[in-house]
């Protein structure tokens, strides 16, 4: 075990003695996601570094607290990618970070989420045990998998300490298509193409001006995204200039999202792509993932009546950025749910010191 690695662990077992919960922190760019944080600071940045990178494999394992944008670099050199586009939300965003939050980028919707590119992880739990779950291929992932259960964990889990993930390799074709059309004819068109052998990659609609406007993105083999442009029409993007835009869509730079100057929160909608226009008040939504994840602003005094129309189409809605309210940031859980909720956490953290409250304030 390396300096590193023992400093978090003595930390863990003294916290475990005492009782003082800590708060798991990388880069710190998602402290907005979730509850607020509660608790003594645990640095993870020391734990950085590449320990394995296979290119003919289409496998890297790196240390937690490793920048994204090095894991990021080092893959491009060899023409690979992460596919499923992890948001960064500003500079110092960590690997454990990203795999800690579960959030995807714009191409989740038709190459996976974060979860279905862990492969193994090391954890440290809140006994200051070291374990080793998964590992560096796909058949080494049997029985519970819980190297993807701490997907979307947000750190209650456990200290990330090392992460091992697929990687596939960037597509030799790309190109970005924009329609004018309304949210039901964008939603319309989309399930329509959804059905059809065409190279889909990401999708974004919204308003701007008045005016609503689909951006498609679609990307493949050269022959493939060719005939898909000659197929589907619509105006062909820039490359450059679309790349950039689809990267301020993936993190939250557009215009659209801004919310710091008035009462509206950001609430992030998971549905099914097929779940129509929803009855939801104000401004036009940003809809992603082919009309399945939907942003919307509205103030958070609307909880209720947004995650009741998200139960309704089928999802789920959460409170993704908010001005001071007391409004839970998650639906609450299912009784079934809510036990294995329980049950995992009591597990791997019995003493409750990891990031108390993160996805739920009154745990």
């Amino acid at each position: 075990m390396d300096q590193a690695l023992s400093q978090i662990v003595e930390r863990i077992r003294a916290a475990a003695t005492d009782a003082t919960p800590l708060c798991i922190r990388g880069g710190g760019t998602k402290d907005f996601h979730g509850e607020a944080l509660q608790g003594d600071i645990l640095d993870t940045t020391a734990l950085a570094g590449i320990t394995s990178y296979e290119p003919s494999e289409l496998v890297v394992t790196v240390r937690a607290g490793t920048p994204l944008a090095e894991l990021e670099a080092a893959l491009a050199e060899k023409g690979q990618c992460l596919p499923f586009e992890p948001p960064h939300f500003g500079p110092g965003t960590t690997v454990g970070g990203m795999v800690a939050a579960g959030l995807s980028g714009p191409a989740r919707a038709s190459v996976g989420a974060v979860r279905d590119y862990v492969l193994g992880a090391t954890l440290v739990n809140g006994r200051g045990d070291v374990l080793s779950f998964g590992g560096q291929v796909m058949k080494n992932v049997a029985g519970y998998d819980v190297s993807r259960v701490l997907a979307g964990s947000l750190g209650t889990l456990g200290v990330i300490a090392e992460v091992s993930l697929k990687v596939l390799p960037v597509a030799p074709a790309e190109a970005t298509l924009e329609f004018a059309c309304s949210q039901a004819d964008a939603l319309r068109l989309l399930n329509e193409w959804g059905g059809r052998p065409l190279p889909l990659n990401a999708s974004c609609w919204f308003e701007y001006a008045g005016a609503g406007a689909l951006y498609l993105r679609l990307r493949g083999a050269v022959a493939a995204v060719e005939a898909a442009c000659a197929h589907l029409g619509g105006e062909r993007k820039d490359n450059a200039r679309a790349a950039a835009d689809w990267q301020a869509l993936r993190d939250q730079q557009l215009p659209w999202f801004d919310t710091a100057n008035g009462p509206d929160a950001l609430w992030r909608l998971s549905v099914p792509q097929t779940a129509p226009v929803l009855a939801i008040e104000g401004n036009a939504p940003l809809i992603e993932w082919h009309g399945g994840q939907r942003w919307y602003k509205a103030p958070p005094g609307q909880a209720a009546r947004i995650r009741e129309i998200a139960r309704a189409a089928g999802g789920h809605a959460t409170l993704f950025r908010t001005p001071a309210s007391d409004v839970p940031r998650f639906d609450a859980l299912s009784a079934p749910i809510a036990r294995i909720h329980r049950a995992l956490m009591h597990e791997f953290d019995p003493h409750r010191i990891f990031n108390r409250g993160r996805l739920f304030a009154d745990e």
